[in-house]
């Protein structure tokens, strides 16, 4: 069912369309128009342990090899004009700036190449996808959302694909609109779908290539070949300013801690990132908790801790940073809510009244001794996905609530003699998705978009757009494709001695690594930070001037340039062969035959499951 959307005269105004007129910066490999896609080598997951499990349920789509594009001539060179082609994009995740641009650089390679290929959009998402509803883009109807956030071109749903009936829904839809590509944009959800749907598509014999693009605000779909995602550098940036705003202001009141609770479900990407960009007096991230297995009185009193410190110094005031997942990481509280799902799964009426009586002892105590704002929040409708709504659940609040009992009881008995605590809470959730997207979003999603159209003009399918080198200058980024099933992994979880239970490979969230630089750079300022009132306000997004590409400080600290390290490894293995040739001395052989074995004993060591820990339920 095609649906016209018209925008015959702008309605921008202001930034908005100042903004529109921005070319998007793209690597060189893009810029001639002339690109070649390069084979590399075959692929793997990245754990041993993994592999069997995904290449069984991904038999047509595992292994795949990684490519490159490579301009293919100079600025002048000329090639053959590709044959038209007909590809469908769909939003499938939450609001992230940048995501328009990723369509429009998908229409301007796709019309550079042939003007005769056609775009076609879904309404709504993978709802759209299953019923249809799609409308033609043209260059009219895209000029007014050329770098603008939000995802309004074409409106999204957060649903992933779940039955049988939907993957068959989604290969109808691509056969009836006789599309050549499907092109999908979101996080680790989104891409795990656009696997699923590539692996049927080629088992079923439907020719339409799915191609996926990593789009998240959260930055969690981070992996060897993923460096970030596009609409996290803007949506870190939005919250800082506003953060450190709130910084000034307490350092100014002098009578307020304020807790702001940030997005991040499963992973605290945004919470460490801004509290590196703002320098706020504490964060509380859900890595950290899970790790330690704290329960919710000790991140009570670790918070008390603080406030008393910092009141010894005649400081009353602060300002602290948690992720919205903080709450599912507590262990006391993972056990309620999976209680409160299985018996919400058999009684959607259950209320706050009734349940806990039909909880387990220890679950019952905790929800008995919550706050009634919170009782009702743990039973609003679920996600999609069945889990708890966590942007729903007021956990800075909450914390703030017993931060304030346990700093009474403390007064009380001599314990603290600061001024009387004093709590405002917010919540950063929804003011950065809609937010213009920064300089480095929009290059990004921009070459991301292209990338795709190259991807899936050379017939791979089963492909997420990459773009690698994203810390240095546009200039030196490599784009290329890396096949979804190289990305997966298969969660393994601890019941028991030796017991575990293994779910279905899929492309999974990254969480904070305790053992990165960046966090590493919080833990090594977490305590002057507390203390010393060092607040940094990286002030508004720029988009001219000095501070105008600056990346976010979680990607210009890590190391994580993994098709550059895998070239320079090929590089090695090359002047070992040039050197260790027949007619060598064989002391040259015996040395690379002794530094060989070496290298694969430590190598396979390294790739036994039992070199990484299992995943902790």
């Amino acid at each position: 069912m095609g649906i016209e959307l018209h925008r015959k005269v702008s309605k921008l105004q202001g930034l908005s369309a100042v903004r529109a007129q921005y070319q998007p910066r793209v690597p060189p490999a893009l810029k001639c128009g002339s690109v070649k896609v390069s084979v590399g080598d075959a692929s793997a997951t990245a754990e041993l342990s993994d592999r069997l499990a995904v290449s069984e349920a991904y038999p047509h789509t595992y292994g795949l090899p990684l490519v490159q594009l490579m301009s293919s001539g100079g600025p002048n060179a000329t090639t053959a004009k590709h044959l038209p082609l007909r590809i469908g994009v769909a939003f499938c995740g939450r609001q992230s700036p940048g995501g328009h641009n990723v369509i429009t650089g998908l229409f301007d390679a796709l019309k550079s190449q042939n003007a005769n290929s056609i775009l076609i959009g879904f309404i709504g998402g993978t709802e759209g996808i299953f019923s249809q509803r799609t409308v033609e883009l043209t260059n009219d109807m895209l000029k007014d959302f050329r770098n603008q956030g939000g995802y309004d071109l074409l409106g999204r749903t957060k649903d992933q694909i779940k039955s049988y009936q939907q993957i068959k829904d989604a290969k109808a839809a691509c056969e009836a609109l006789k599309l050549d590509v499907l092109v999908l944009i979101g996080g680790c959800g989104t891409n795990s779908d656009a696997a699923q749907l590539a692996e049927f598509f080629l088992e079923s014999g439907c020719t339409t290539k799915v191609v996926g693009i990593p789009v998240t605000i959260d930055g969690d779909l981070k992996n060897q070949f993923v460096e970030t995602n596009v609409g996290f550098d803007t949506t870190c940036k939005v919250y800082s300013q506003l953060i450190s705003n709130i910084c000034t202001d307490a350092l100014s009141a002098e009578k307020y801690y304020y807790f702001i609770r940030l997005m991040g479900r499963q992973a605290s990407h945004v919470s460490l990132e801004c509290t590196l960009q703002s320098q706020s007096n504490m964060v509380l991230l859900g890595e950290e908790v899970a790790n330690s297995k704290m329960t919710l009185f000790d991140v009570t009193m670790q918070i008390c801790d603080a406030i008393q410190a910092r009141g010894e110094q005649g400081k009353n005031y602060g300002v602290v940073l948690l992720p919205e997942g903080l709450i599912e990481r507590i262990p006391e509280f993972r056990a309620l809510l999976q209680e409160i799902n299985t018996l919400r799964k058999q009684d959607e009426d259950i209320g706050v009244d009734n349940i806990s009586s039909r909880l387990t002892l220890w679950a019952a105590a905790l929800y008995d001794f919550l706050p009634i704002f919170i009782k009702k929040q743990l039973l609003l409708d679920r996600e999609s996905d069945g889990s708890v709504q966590l942007s729903q659940i007021e956990t800075e609040k909450l914390l703030a609530q017993l931060v304030d009992t346990e700093m009474i009881r403390r007064t009380k008995t001599g314990l603290y003699e600061g001024k009387k605590f004093n709590a405002i809470c917010h919540f950063f959730g929804y003011q950065a998705r809609g937010s213009l997207p920064s300089n480095f979003d929009c290059n990004y999603a921009y070459t991301l978009g292209q990338t795709a159209y190259y991807v899936a003009q050379a017939g791979l399918t089963g492909y997420m757009a990459t773009v690698a080198n994203l810390k240095q200058d546009v200039s030196e980024w490599r784009c290329g494709g890396a096949p979804l099933t190289a990305m997966m992994s298969v969660k393994r979880w601890l019941r028991g001695p030796g017991v575990s239970q293994t779910g279905k490979p899929a492309v999974h969230t990254t969480e904070v690594d305790l053992k990165g630089k960046p966090y590493g750079l919080l833990t090594q300022h977490a305590s002057s930070w507390l203390m010393d009132d060092l607040y940094r306000n990286p002030g508004p997004i720029q988009y001219a001037g000095p501070g105008a590409d600056l990346t976010t400080i979680t990607l210009s600290i890590e190391d994580n340039d993994y098709i550059g390290e895998i070239q320079e490894f090929y590089a090695y293995l090359d002047k070992v062969k040039e050197i260790v040739k027949p007619g060598c001395a064989g002391e040259v052989l015996k040395a690379a035959l002794s530094s060989m074995a070496s290298v694969t004993d430590i190598l396979t060591a390294m790739s036994a499951p039992s070199y990484r820990s299992l995943t902790p339920f």
